[in-house]
């Protein structure tokens, strides 16, 4: 697609995810699981998956049936962990694209054993959203005995926070391990804040997530670079005068006579509406200021004391010369999480590849 005919769109450096792949496999000393569920964190699962396979990961992760088919239907042929719990009716799709499930439910287990196909066995030990309770593994254990599962692993609610949890929740992991009546083969439940605040990882597979992407959850040594940058063009350029309201609700007024930018790029792309009259975009290496409400399709900007034209490219996150705005930051701004802030960027902006042959 031509960037000069282009109204706004999401700049992605694939140099910039593997290096943050390859750092995060140095970090945690195991092979990795990279989780490229919804489609790569919003930034495209396929050009994920094929800029990550040369790393040999020991297999990809995603959250439902319909991702799985999409990297398969590309050509990928690397093991694929489908996290989120299937329903019995879904496992003949399943097992036809060799996908392997990662289960809780005694139902499900007895019903995937039937298969002789592998599979993960999830243990909740408190998360409470998915997986068999580590103080209760009876019944799944039963049914996981007729064809044990590949690997064994649990999820950290809040492994960037250093509040003793994720050492609970390790505790709790080990005991329910260690109570199996089968032989364990693969261990896993670091993700990417698990390593950033400990590595080497203890487990034999690590699961790095938003990492990949370009944000950091802990402030440590161990940090990736900037992949995702979201830009639009100003399409107008108004004067305004003293008084005179900007966007709906007229929630920003003039303070003295100026101008104002409006660019071509709204809440319908991902940019969260909360931005208005809070954020900073950069415009010429420069932050200025995002001025009222954000609306569906426009942001407007007072450009009063810099100079601005239509066709401008304006980066609402991302890099423009020494200065950078990062998922986090823009995320803190609008009071979401770094995670919502990537997954929203829209579909109908188009996706611009940079770097590792892009």
């Amino acid at each position: 697609m031509d960037r000069l005919m282009t109204r706004a769109w999401v700049e992605i450096d694939l140099g910039a995810l593997v290096r943050n792949a390859q750092r995060f496999a140095q970090a945690a000393g195991v092979p990795i699981l990279p989780m490229i569920k919804a489609d790569a964190y919003g930034l495209g699962a396929e050009r994920a998956a094929g800029v990550l396979a040369p790393l040999q990961p020991w297999g990809f992760g995603v959250a439902t049936i319909e991702e799985g088919a999409e990297l398969r239907h590309a050509g990928v042929t690397t093991r694929i962990l489908v996290f989120s719990p299937l329903l019995p009716n879904q496992f003949d799709a399943a097992e036809r694209l060799e996908l392997r499930p990662v289960l809780g439910d005694p139902a499900a287990i007895a019903a995937w054993s039937t298969r002789d196909r592998p599979w993960h066995l999830m243990i909740d030990t408190g998360m409470s959203r998915a997986g068999v309770p580590w103080r209760d593994l009876g019944p799944a254990v039963d049914a996981a005995t007729v064809h044990p599962p590949e690997g064994v692993c649990t999820h950290f609610h809040s492994a960037e926070l250093e509040d003793g949890s994720r050492e609970t929740q390790e505790e709790r992991f080990r005991e329910a391990v260690a109570a199996l009546p089968f032989p364990v083969g693969l261990l896993h439940a670091d993700n990417s804040a698990a390593v950033e605040r400990r590595a080497p990882s203890p487990y034999d597979v690590a699961r790095p997530g938003i990492f990949l992407y370009g944000v950091g959850t802990a402030r440590t040594a161990l940090q990736p670079d900037p992949v995702a940058s979201l830009r639009g063009r100003v399409v107008e350029v108004r004067v305004v005068q003293e008084g005179d309201g900007v966007s709906y609700d007229a929630t920003w007024r003039a303070s003295r006579a100026g101008r104002i930018a409006t660019v071509s790029l709204g809440y319908a792309d991902g940019y969260p509406r909360a931005c208005g009259n809070r954020a900073y975009a950069l415009l010429r290496g420069k932050r200025i200021p995002v001025t009222g409400v954000v609306t569906m399709d426009l942001t407007m900007l007072d450009v009063t004391d810099h100079p601005c034209a239509p066709g401008d490219v304006v980066t609402f996150l991302g890099r423009d010369g020494q200065e950078l705005l990062t998922v986090g930051d823009v995320a803190a701004v609008a009071g979401v999480s770094p995670y919502e802030m990537l997954t929203g960027l829209r579909a109908r902006l188009p996706r611009m590849y940079t770097g590792s042959d892009a």
